[in-house]
């Protein structure tokens, strides 16, 4: 728990049975954005999604195209997005930051599939750190668990399911697949 945050318990993990997701990874502050992404597959996993594929990217600015990408495949009932940009001495950060929430919001409306915002925006590194830590306050597991939520919404709301193989190929091979294919 952070100081000055009520000591709620976390919510409940939801079923993810019958849905694929996939994870779109920055490379760039990797022992921040690796535990945002093995928090966001365990948590995927406790749910028993059907599949997890992982795919890295060099940095938080290609994650909305490579979510883009992942969603117009026709194969993910939503995509997590993680990354982590941290404040420099110079205004590239504001530009990042603002690029990167605008362009995964915009891939979303334009796809019709759930993209969740897993990137933290940081003051510094240990603000990176703290919220990338073990635990439910991990936030590549909260935008898992936003992913889950929204795919069951969409799929309520008369989306149809992801299908394996559907859709166009992705353009690029998975770091790593969890589940059937």
């Amino acid at each position: 728990m952070r100081p000055g945050l009520p000591d709620t318990p976390p919510a409940a993990v939801p079923s993810a049975a019958g849905y694929r997701f996939a994870l779109v990874v920055s490379r760039f502050n990797p022992a921040v954005t690796e535990s945002l992404r093995a928090a966001a597959e365990a948590l995927l996993a406790e749910a028993g999604a059907d599949a997890v594929e992982t795919f890295h990217v060099p940095g938080a600015y290609e994650l909305p195209q490579a979510a883009r990408c992942a969603a117009e495949t026709a194969r993910f009932d939503a995509v997590v997005s993680l990354g982590c940009v941290i404040r420099g001495e110079t205004p590239h950060f504001d530009y990042i930051s603002s690029a990167v929430a605008q362009g995964i919001m915009q891939a979303a409306g334009e796809t019709g599939i759930p993209i969740a915002f897993g990137v933290l925006t940081t003051d510094n590194e240990a603000q990176a750190i703290a919220r990338a830590g073990a635990g439910h306050e991990n936030k590549g597991r909260e935008a898992a668990l936003a992913a889950i939520e929204m795919a069951g919404l969409f799929r309520r709301l008369g989306r149809p399911p992801a299908r394996a193989g559907a859709g166009r190929p992705f353009g690029f091979e998975p770091a790593g697949r969890t589940g059937a294919s």
